[in-house]
């Protein structure tokens, strides 16, 4: 009644009800716009905006870049898949130094191909045939097999269990009960990744706090553990309106989202966040190299492909000699990680550092056209401002 009494008050003053009712609707957009960064995401983390910087693997995280993040309000990310349990410490710890803000470290649970046990010499000798032309132009020797596998995610998740980052995240399977449960003990929020809505389901009923949804559309690895990645190949707004549809835990989109407009279709089509990689690469703060930063704001990033070529697993980024040239020889590839091993040697893979790009593995997503900023704090803090004007 009193609510009644009051539009009638305001009637009687002068003011239309068109008006009033248009002033309602003005009162209700703006409230929309304030919320955009309230969800079940930012809420389950504590995290002021729903925007998350992929972690990245090769050597690419950066303290810097995860710490600035998460300082603007977003959760940084670091991925820890090349460094030994005592490296991953260390990281959290100068992360911690930077910012007292939620932060994310990322390992992989599947890290040796079941292949490896089967690739024996001739497989390997013929691997070397295949690229012994381009050892020899770039005046390189021709490798012996690589026997230093690099480290285990059965070591690095003790790294996990001491550091206490608050977010723990995972991509290539599931982690055992027993990890899961720890994790929960001590108080550190799990995020999965799938790539189809079936791994999505697999992921909440391990018991998992959240989950990256991550379309064919990104850049790096395609982290399927279910079927293979070639059987799984959705499209980001296709896979989160079936995940949203399928799961009470916060999601998070990831895959061809690179500006506000992004943001905005996947809130809307029910993700709780996304999860940005490429935008958050080509940033200085990232410890890419300089060319691979450089090539992102060129024609050229709107070429990417889907290739095993650098790591023996699907991975997607700029199109370039290799990718071309051997894209009808996978059969001959080493299983990862002795494919990315192997190409290390060859200056392709991890590309922290500068070398020929015919043989250099840029990772990028497919909106990589859309980048502007190469500052990651500018890049957030326009992201919000964006956001808060839709």
């Amino acid at each position: 009644m009193k609510r009644r009494s009051a539009v009638k008050a305001i009637v009687l003053a002068g003011v239309s009800s068109t008006s009033l009712l248009s002033f309602a609707k003005q009162s209700t957009e703006i409230n929309k716009k304030k919320m955009w960064n309230k969800t079940k995401f930012t809420k389950l983390l504590g995290v002021d905006y729903p925007i998350v910087q992929g972690p990245f693997g090769g050597g690419l995280s950066s303290v810097n870049l995860t710490s600035t993040v998460s300082n603007a309000g977003g959760l940084g990310s670091f991925g820890g898949q090349p460094f030994s349990a005592n490296e991953i410490i260390e990281t959290c710890k100068a992360i911690r130094k930077e910012t007292n803000k939620p932060f994310n470290i990322n390992l992989w649970v599947n890290d040796r191909d079941a292949r490896l046990t089967t690739f024996g010499d001739e497989e390997y000798e013929r691997l070397v045939e295949l690229f012994k032309p381009y050892f020899n132009e770039l005046g390189l020797a021709i490798p012996k097999r690589p026997t230093n596998l690099g480290a285990k995610f059965e070591d690095q998740i003790e790294a996990i269990f001491e550091a206490k980052p608050k977010v723990f995240s995972f991509v290539y399977g599931i982690p055992t009960s027993e990890i899961l449960e720890k994790c929960k003990s001590l108080r550190i929020l799990t995020v999965g990744a799938c790539t189809t809505v079936d791994e999505a389901i697999a992921l909440e009923n391990a018991g998992v706090d959240s989950i990256v949804a991550t379309g064919f559309e990104a850049g790096g690895h395609r982290v399927s553990f279910l079927k293979s990645a070639e059987d799984s190949l959705t499209g980001t707004f296709s896979l989160i309106q079936q995940v949203a549809e399928s799961l009470k835990i916060p999601i998070i989109a990831a895959g061809g989202i690179a500006d506000s407009r992004g943001i905005k279709a996947a809130l809307a089509l029910g993700a709780d966040a996304v999860q940005m990689g490429t935008a958050f690469l080509a940033t200085t703060q990232s410890n890419a190299s300089q060319d691979h930063k450089d090539i992102l704001f060129t024609a050229d990033a709107k070429y990417t492909t889907l290739t095993k070529v650098f790591t023996g697993r699907l991975s997607r980024g700029i199109r370039n000699r290799l990718t071309e040239e051997l894209k009808n020889h996978e059969d001959l590839f080493a299983p990862y990680p002795l494919q990315s091993k192997f190409m290390g040697l060859l200056k392709a893979y991890p590309a922290t550092a500068n070398s020929n790009p015919d043989f250099k593995s840029f990772w990028a997503g497919q909106s990589s056209s859309l980048l502007i900023h190469r500052d990651a704090k500018i890049l957030l803090e326009t992201l919000v401002s964006e956001m808060n004007k839709m």
